[in-house]
């Protein structure tokens, strides 16, 4: 089962991301979700279903976990594993004096 989220962009941009599970059930795919750190995220109804394209896209990943930009879906953006998305931001390094 293949199940689709559209979440607020961590961080201080704006915005959403799109999010793609995939699990045995729902119940897996939101426990998935929930053991990477995202505790508030549930499931409510299907609006927004995956296409064919989004379940193809997560079934041929490794982790079976990606994400891309809401905005990027209509701009064929490229989708992304979940690690990106949860990686702290890093800041530049300091040039020393």
């Amino acid at each position: 089962m293949v199940v689709a989220l559209t979440l607020p962009a961590p961080g201080p941009g704006e915005g959403a991301v799109r999010v793609l599970v995939h699990a045995v059930n729902r119940a897996r795919a939101l426990t998935r979700l929930r053991n990477l750190g995202l505790r508030a995220v549930y499931l409510r109804g299907n609006s927004h279903p995956p296409s064919p394209d989004e379940v193809t896209a997560v079934l041929h990943h490794p982790d079976g976990l990606v994400w891309r930009e809401v905005q990027d879906v209509t701009a064929a953006g490229y989708w992304h594993p979940i690690r990106a998305l949860l990686r702290p931001a890093r800041s530049s390094p300091v040039q020393g004096v």
